[in-house]
């Protein structure tokens, strides 16, 4: 992976020059909590989604994020900075999502991404649209869940949270061959179970 956490003080000089938190990350590698605190607030919702995304129910998605930013505090001072911050950050809501989901997986389901009722007001056209929208939407999130993690993490990274192919690469600590092909088969998967499921309804 080209970012990890090290022990250490040992901060790069240079950096990359693109990141909008560069500022404030250094600040942070100074032991500014501050600055830190700052960070926290631009990407705590960023890394909670993320983490739902990945098919952590809300509670274990807020306490992942929560683990996140506390691994990170405690790893900022070895940030290379040879990369965003945002990448690194992701990198390790990736790794505690699959801690949690590992520890879970025989114990209960996952939950639904989305948890809200469809609405019951169908008497016109515009609620009918809401609800074929919704069951459509309900069917993707089934989809991408049915997904082993390996497909579903480049999945989420690269088409719902628009990061690069070099950006998710690093997050999951693969090659740019490896993330595509994990990406190419996990759309695949998911067009082949819409059709299936749309050749299922008629």
């Amino acid at each position: 992976m080209t970012m990890v956490l090290r022990s250490g003080s040992e901060v790069a000089v240079g950096g990359r020059h693109d990141d909008p938190d560069a500022t404030l990350v250094v600040r942070a590698q100074r032991g500014e909590r501050e600055a830190f605190e700052e960070l926290v607030r631009r990407h705590a919702d960023p890394i909670y989604a993320l983490a739902r995304r990945l098919g952590l129910p809300k509670q274990a998605a807020e306490d992942v994020a929560q683990e996140a930013f506390l691994r990170a505090w405690r790893g900022i001072a070895g940030f290379r900075r040879d990369a965003r911050f945002s990448t690194w950050l992701y990198s390790i809501a990736v790794n505690e999502s699959k801690r949690w989901l590992v520890r879970e997986r025989r114990r209960a389901p996952l939950r639904s991404l989305d948890e809200g009722d469809i609405s019951s007001e169908q008497r016109d056209e515009r609620a009918e649209l809401r609800v074929v929208q919704a069951e459509w939407q309900e069917a993707l999130q089934c989809a991408v869940r049915a997904l082993p993690l390996k497909y579903r993490a480049p999945l989420i990274l690269r088409d719902v949270e628009g990061l690069s192919t070099a950006e998710g690469a690093a997050i999951l600590g693969l090659g740019e061959a490896a993330f595509k092909s994990r990406l190419h088969r996990a759309r695949l998967a998911v067009r082949d179970r819409l059709d299936d499921e749309t050749r299922g309804a008629r």
